[in-house]
């Protein structure tokens, strides 16, 4: 991995819901420029509590770059956290 950033960044995300072990998965997401990533693979994914709130985290690509999408199930709102480039 190489030129990993750090964001905060607002997205909407489709994603699909259903029973089992990993109830909540993102297919594709709109960056705030309106660049929008179909995602090939759903990683890792898990809650974390911060406070009051869960959020979940999805470590996930599109084949070309990584990134880690959080989920707050309280606001219900998507963001982009994290987004690193494959070298090479």
């Amino acid at each position: 991995m190489d030129n990993e950033l750090i964001l905060n960044e607002i997205i909407s995300v489709v994603s699909v819901f259903s029973p089992g072990h990993q109830a909540c998965r993102p297919v594709k997401f709109k960056r705030s420029n309106n660049q929008e990533v179909l995602i090939s693979e759903v990683g890792l994914g898990y809650p974390v509590s911060r406070g009051s709130r869960v959020v979940h985290i999805f470590d996930v690509t599109d084949g070309q770059s990584e990134y880690r999408l959080e989920f707050n199930s309280r606001t219900l709102a998507w963001r982009l956290v994290r987004e690193a480039s494959y070298e090479g």
